[in-house]
């Protein structure tokens, strides 16, 4: 008679493993299973490494794609992010993430190189869109290091929502991708500095800097793009901050519905997304710079349990930041809302369901306690060089006399 199989990690909690693997990067993940009580009951109270891995194995990278774009669908619908000018204010910038030296990865992900050869370690180019307020991730592509990080940011069209900006840096500039866009989809605007020396038809003028310009594209970008037209019309947008003078390119050429002073001070929000990677880096992982996976499959899945992570902390700060009137979720300190929001979710592997609302309650009140102190960036200090640090103490010249 056949049976059924009965694994010890079945799929859903394989899942909150390779989360778990984010949350808990200090510690091994066997451990982890085993503190969380990821498993079904059995004669055994600790779970078997190669049973993890081979859990790990029958989930797969899609699976973990699969739960982060729909839980990152349903968080941003309900967040209800504030907006400006109707829109919802994004940023896509990339970054790079260092694997284990396997053969595996070096063949999948390759590294950066020189004159003098390879480098240390197998790398991941990622390109994220996130949302600026909330710092709560929309989408996400990655691949090798050598993969160019516009061929990326063209993977993010499709999914980007309706009625939203999105800042780019000057390093995304390629009129193809911009075209796409702002063609794709209801109000898909983007922002971006202009590049030094770009050639630019001046059309009409708005105001005094203030105008829209014409921009050509190249044959070879025709060529790849059928529906690339031979000119693009965009704003040009310029304004002295801080006693410099900086030109934004945008799509949003209604200057009526967006005032160009506005626009300009918009795109000093997009360092949040920096800010938010070093959040993953430095204060999720640990400063623990290299994947824990050994296999390309498995990077790929530790990756996105990594964004889902970041997205269920981003997620609860955003519900945290409600309780406290006049704040936005970026306001709140990442640090000690994650230490918290950590500790909370264990509590719910280990203890019952009846105490989940009273701790989410918790949490809501002890929101006022996380919030960051206000900065003060009109601070500007000249550079000073300072004494070096000597192991023996000056000596006084009167001692020599």
């Amino acid at each position: 008679m056949a049976t059924i199989r009965k694994r010890r990690i079945p799929l859903d909690m394989a899942v909150w493993a390779v989360v778990a693997m984010s949350l808990y990067r200090q510690e091994p993940l066997w451990s982890i299973v085993s503190k969380a009580q990821l498993m079904l009951p059995g004669k055994r109270s600790l779970v078997a490494p190669s049973a993890i891995v081979q859990a790990r194995q029958r989930l797969g990278a899609d699976a973990m794609k699969e739960v982060f774009h729909q839980s990152q669908s349903l968080w941003n619908e309900t967040a209800d992010h504030p907006t400006w000018c109707g829109l919802k204010l994004l940023a896509v910038d990339g970054v790079v993430w260092r694997t284990p030296d396997t053969k595996e990865n070096r063949d999948a992900f390759q590294s950066a190189s020189n004159q003098n050869g390879e480098g240390s370690f197998p790398q991941v180019r990622m390109v994220c869109q996130m949302e600026l307020t909330s710092h709560m991730l929309v989408a996400s592509a990655f691949a090798s290091y050598k993969t160019n990080e516009m061929i990326l940011a063209e993977q993010l069209i499709e999914t980007t929502p309706d009625y939203s900006l999105t800042m780019f840096d000057r390093g995304f500039y390629s009129l193809s991708l911009l075209h796409r866009w702002a063609n794709t989809g209801n109000e898909r605007h983007w922002l971006m500095p202009m590049r030094k020396n770009t050639q630019f038809t001046e059309v009409r003028k708005l105001g005094r800097n203030d105008r829209i310009v014409e921009l050509k594209t190249t044959p070879q970008a025709r060529k790849k793009s059928l529906s690339l037209p031979e000119t693009i019309e965009v704003r040009l947008i310029k304004k002295t901050i801080k006693g410099k003078e900086v030109s934004i390119l945008t799509s949003m050429t209604d200057h009526r519905r967006y005032p160009p002073a506005e626009i300009a001070e918009l795109y000093s929000h997009r360092w949040e997304i920096e800010v938010g990677y070093r959040e993953m880096k430095s204060s999720l992982l640990n400063n623990e710079f290299t994947l824990r996976s050994k296999k390309p499959e498995m990077v790929k899945q530790e990756l996105w349990g990594l964004l889902l992570s970041y997205n269920i902390i981003r997620y609860q700060m955003v519900n945290m930041a409600k309780a406290v009137p006049g704040i936005y979720p970026n306001q709140l300190s990442f640090t000690t809302c994650a230490h918290s929001i950590i500790h909370v979710i264990l509590g719910f592997w280990l203890e019952s369901a009846g105490t989940i609302p009273k701790r989410i309650t918790h949490l809501q009140e002890e929101a006022i306690h996380h919030v960051l102190s206000i900065k003060r960036e009109e601070r500007i200090y000249p550079r000073a060089i300072k004494p070096k640090a000597k192991k023996y103490p000056n000596k006084k010249a009167s001692q020599l006399n």
